[in-house]
């Protein structure tokens, strides 16, 4: 019996719909649009599954950007913009794509 996590998770692969339809996308985005749609997950988790997703080749680092603003934090931030990579596999989930052509701006 294998030990650990198994490497597909429903998770992952929601968010490969959503990257499907969306093209590319920064991990606060896609866990907005993962909520919407979807069953609730945390932020953690949806950031979790885009770093394994980009060590199993699902999904790419497409651009890394930092962008001014006023954040309680401080005047920058970090954006890691993701695509699908090589090994995704979606299945053209038709949820995702009209909440993206209906309510998603």
């Amino acid at each position: 019996m294998v030990r650990g996590r198994p490497v597909k998770s429903q998770i992952r692969q929601n968010i490969i719909e959503i990257l499907f339809y969306l093209g590319k996308g920064y991990g606060y985005q896609i866990s907005k649009i993962y909520n919407e749609v979807f069953p609730q997950v945390t932020q953690r988790s949806v950031y979790y599954h885009l770093r394994k997703g980009v060590h199993t080749k699902e999904i790419n680092v497409n651009k890394i950007k930092e962008e001014k603003g006023d954040f309680s934090w401080g005047d920058t931030v970090e954006k890691i913009y993701y695509e699908l990579g090589e090994a995704a596999e979606p299945r053209g989930e038709g949820r995702v794509k009209e909440f993206l052509k209906n309510s998603y701006k």
